[in-house]
């Protein structure tokens, strides 16, 4: 049982919402609050409180130790982003010295040791890292990835020698200077890191927390999310420090494990504030069928947001369905979207409101590009899509044609974004970046969608698209229809793509099951097959492959393009024949 308790709601100062020049600006005015960082874990409960006046003691201490170690202003800093005090002070001690920070995956998505080091060392690569910094459990491998590189140091910043001596002036950046680089989730074998200025930063944390999730007094956040994504970083960690919030942390590897724990977080602490993907929701009611919840009161919890994937309404409504008997009130679910490259929001749904969502006929979203609204017993294949809102003060968001026009509404286009927030460039990427940044300074976001009544909604990914017979197939309608159809699959379970056999595209879905019978698989496979047929008139190959096999990005997304690569270098095929269980069945 521990004695310790963390930091209050109210902060004692006069609300700021990132009105700050630097990070390091907004860290000296938390300082003087009562507000902070509380970490927890799954089995002990609160293990670490951090008032923010902590936080600065400890940062500007780190920040004299790493120029004492040889590093200056300017340099870039890898650190692995544990859910924990250490990679906060170090991040913190960056932004006081001058330093850029670039926080680093856990090795949870990378297959090993091995895949995990190379990945570390190609991110180090990539940014010219001079010092990478890391929890103690893994200086071994750190050490292993900083082999052959010019650094200054690799290891825990623990063992940092100590500062001695008189402290000296610590450099000061400006506005438009880099604050840290953040490496888009999806680019393990390519990484491109991301440049934010601390403007942009600020111009972002203004619009999530002065106009998005509109912050007020007894405001407090909650979050499983992990601090190597933006929506961790920035949303639940950065931006609630540069407007006084006291933020209550869980480390992601836990959520996992006892996902009912953050919500046991948000009751227990009052929390208002907090944020998931779908399937977090709906890890959450997956365990709420057979978990006691009269210790749960979800009341206080006003802005229930989701962000990071493609919004799923029938897992929304399913947790509305497990916990408004606990007082959560579906209408504080809030749309949003955004992106790295935007540092992280370009849009919010009103607050208060609940989902708006349009129910589309998907054969005419696919042949025509139009959202075409339909009703539930239309009987032709339709999906719901949720509208995100419109842009934060300052930006704008276009939906585009092939030929560059901006498109009137329920016309499916590209989706690009102007503003503030947008990022400087991909770090030592100019190729890249003349990819997806106008020169008149437009973001080509990759997305694809449209708008309604003024704010837009998301329907895709044009790099995932699947053209069949001339066709467009959004793969996660594919997907979400393999997975609704039965009680075995989960969220992640089925990866859906198109491959060139000779004969023109074809369909292949690889569905990842845990049943061992192979009558019991094969069932379900021939019951796929038959849906997407029946459903959306494509023949697919339906293929079955182990557990946990299918490939994930950083952040916990599944990844259709290393999916498919897998496929057609046959990695299923030996990994299925290494497991008993897969050995037969439908291939």
């Amino acid at each position: 049982m521990t004695d310790l308790q963390p930091t209050p709601t109210d902060s004692g100062m006069p609300r700021r919402l990132a009105d700050f020049e630097l990070l390091s600006d907004a860290l000296d005015y938390a300082a003087q609050g009562a507000a902070g960082l509380n970490f927890y874990s799954a089995r002990n409960g609160l293990e670490e409180v951090v008032p923010y006046a902590d936080l600065r003691k400890r940062s500007l201490d780190a920040a004299q130790r790493m120029l004492a170690a040889g590093l200056i202003a300017g340099d870039r800093v890898a650190i692995i982003a544990e859910t924990d005090a250490e990679f906060v002070v170090t991040f913190f001690g960056c932004a006081y010295a001058g330093l850029i920070p670039a926080p680093l995956p856990l090795p949870v998505a990378f297959g090993g040791k091995d895949g995990y080091i190379a990945h570390l060392k190609r991110i180090m690569q990539v940014c010219g890292a001079r010092a990478v910094f890391g929890p103690a459990s893994l200086v071994e491998w750190i050490e292993d990835a900083a082999q052959t590189l010019d650094l200054a140091y690799a290891g825990a910043l623990s063992e940092l020698k100590a500062h001695e001596g008189d402290d000296a002036n610590l450099p000061r950046a400006k506005p438009q200077d880099m604050s840290y680089l953040q490496f888009s989730s999806g680019t393990t074998r390519f990484p491109l890191g991301v440049e934010i200025t601390h403007e942009a930063f600020m111009a972002n944390a203004r619009g999530i927390c002065r106009d998005g999730l509109k912050i007020r007094e007894g405001d407090r956040a909650c979050s499983w999310l992990p601090f190597y994504h933006d929506m961790g970083l920035v949303g639940f960690l950065l931006a609630p420090m540069a407007s006084q919030l006291s933020v209550d942390l869980l480390p992601t590897r836990d959520f996992a494990r006892r996902s009912l724990g953050w919500l046991k977080m948000i009751s227990d602490n009052r929390a208002t504030l907090a944020y998931s993907p779908s399937f977090g929701y709906e890890l959450c009611a997956r365990r709420a069928r057979t978990a006691n919840l009269e210790n749960l009161d979800l009341s206080c919890w006003r802005a229930a947001g989701i962000g990071g994937d493609m919004i799923r309404l029938p897992v929304l409504e399913r947790f509305v369905e497990c916990f408004e008997k606990v007082g959560f009130d579906e209408k504080s679910f809030v749309a949003s979207y955004g992106m790295a490259e935007a540092t992280l929001a370009i849009s919010f749904a009103p607050t208060g409101a609940g989902l708006a969502f349009d129910r589309l006929d998907l054969n005419t979203l696919d042949s025509e590009s139009r959202a075409k609204t339909t009703t539930a017993g239309s009987g032709a294949p339709q999906r719901s899509f949720a509208l995100c809102g419109g842009p934060l003060p300052d930006h704008k968001i276009e939906v585009r044609n092939d030929a560059g026009k901006a498109l009137d509404d329920g016309q499916v286009g590209r989706i690009f974004v102007t503003g503030p927030s947008l990022m400087k460039e991909y770090y030592g990427n100019a190729g890249e970046t003349a990819c997806v940044l106008t020169p008149n300074g437009w973001l080509d976001t990759g997305d694809l969608g449209y708008f309604r009544d003024g704010q837009i909604v998301i329907t895709g990914r044009v790099k995932d698209l699947i053209l069949v017979n001339g066709r467009n197939v959004w793969p996660q309608d594919l997907e979400w229809a393999a997975e609704s159809g039965n009680d075995v699959l989960r969220a992640g379970d089925v990866a859906a793509f198109s491959i060139d056999d000779g004969d023109g595209e074809k369909v292949v879905l690889l569905v990842q099951t845990r049943i061992s019978d192979p009558e019991r698989r094969n069932s379900l496979l021939s019951g796929i097959e038959g849906l997407v047929s029946a459903e959306y008139g494509l023949m697919a190959k339906v293929v079955s492959v182990p557990p946990h096999s299918l490939p994930q990005t950083s952040s916990g997304k599944l990844s259709r393009i290393k999916a498919r690569q897998m496929y057609l270098e046959g990695a299923f095929e030996k990994a299925r024949k290494a497991s008993p269980q897969h050995a037969s069945g439908n291939a």
